[in-house]
């Protein structure tokens, strides 16, 4: 098993696969302690069986620059293959600024071929290339050196059979005319904003349960002041202070070192230097916010959208059988919000554009409006031009 170690080593891996029709690309990498991802490990693999066809890449050996790589991640020659790309995508993003390009990820193409909602790579493997797969060194501290033999077989592993899972899933959206479905999800995953939070947006990820706007102008800023200080430090989000005690923060307002003591759910460490007085400056800023600045409680649930019930059954109906008939995931083309929206008259939804559209979307617009029927014919249900 070859671990790459060199640049030059790296460049010379790097010069061959770009003369092959695609390379298959995984990474190992840690979060625990940092807000943006530890890259620890890479694995690459180009079509072939002899043991040089697929590597080992250590970021962590001193002097060793990717730029290769990220050469052939620009190289539009060469499809670069993985399995639930974002991770991946996201921390070449952080770290150089690049998306490999052409994209192709094996767990969307799989949802699209049939193989059910987020499907494992652990279950394409077992289905397609028949083969068991050992995920007993999944957890271990890949930042450690030396690498065990186990962590090896198993970081290998997961481009080798790629390979196959990669050239079968292609071949069949050739078959069946569905490249393009595949090509339009993945262009979320190479779309900068995807992986950019700003601070003064952070606050929409928090699960309020208030329309209080002054409680929302507290809780963004202090959401704002956390994520700032999070990425700014490259700490974790939840060791400045977890959703919960920002809830509370916002809640009991404190103006002051003291009222910051009492806190029930605060972390200790932030009930001093840089993080307290960030915090209390959060606070007087939600506190000091215009009415007419503050944030819109966000109209959520299928109670405040007016939904029709009974349209929003039929739409489930409509989309299993679509999807059942095309052989799709359900939740690549619509989520039960989406179908809860649809039925309250909203016309925005993702299912209404592109693929999605012409599996479901159509029809699901003309029947809420009375244009088609559903009937059962056995197990079967059918579509009916009213």
């Amino acid at each position: 098993m070859i671990t790459i170690t060199t640049t030059e080593a790296l460049a010379d891996f790097c010069t061959r696969a770009a003369s092959h029709p695609y390379v298959t690309v995984d990474t190992e990498f840690l979060r625990e302690r940092t807000y943006y991802s530890k890259l620890c490990l890479v694995q690459m693999a180009v079509p072939g069986d002899a043991p040089e066809d697929a590597v080992l890449i250590d970021p962590l050996v001193d002097g060793l620059s990717l730029e290769p790589m990220y050469e052939l991640f620009r190289d539009e020659s060469v499809v670069k293959v993985f399995h639930a790309a974002r991770q991946d995508l996201e921390i070449f993003f952080v770290e150089a600024d690049v998306f490999p390009t052409p994209l192709f990820d094996t767990q969307v193409a799989a949802m699209v071929c049939g193989f059910g909602d987020q499907v494992g790579y652990e279950t394409l493997v077992r289905k397609i290339c028949k083969a068991p797969l050992d995920k007993s060194s999944r957890f271990t501290d890949w930042s450690r050196r030396p690498l065990t033999d186990a962590q090896k077989t198993y970081a290998i592993g997961d481009v080798t059979h790629l390979r196959v899972i990669y050239e079968t899933l292609a071949q069949e959206l050739e078959n069946s005319g569905r490249a393009r479905w595949v090509q339009e999800e993945l262009q979320v995953l190479t779309n900068p904003s995807t992986y950019i939070i700003e601070p003064g947006e952070a606050y929409k990820r928090l699960k309020t349960r208030t329309n209080s706007g002054r409680f929302l102008a507290i809780a963004r800023e202090l959401a704002r002041f956390r994520e700032g200080y999070a990425q700014g430090r490259n700490v974790p989000r939840n060791r400045v202070m977890k959703d919960d005690a920002l809830m509370e923060l916002a809640s009991t307002k404190p103006g002051n070192m003291q009222d910051l003591g009492r806190s029930r759910l605060l972390l200790r460490e932030a009930r001093r230097g840089e993080i307290a007085e960030g915090i209390l400056a959060a606070v007087a800023a939600g506190l000091e916010t215009n009415p007419e600045d503050m944030p819109k409680p966000v109209v959520t649930g299928r109670e405040k959208l007016q939904v029709n019930p009974a349209l929003a059954d039929l739409l489930r109906v409509l989309l299993k059988a679509r999807c059942e008939q095309e052989k799709v995931a359900q939740k690549l083309i619509a989520s039960a919000a989406d179908l809860d929206a649809l039925a309250a008259g909203k016309r925005d939804v993702p299912a209404l554009t592109g693929w999605r559209a012409e599996v479901f979307g159509n029809d699901a617009v003309r029947l809420c409006e009375g244009k088609l029927a559903l009937a059962a014919k056995g197990q079967n249900v059918r579509v009916i031009e009213v």
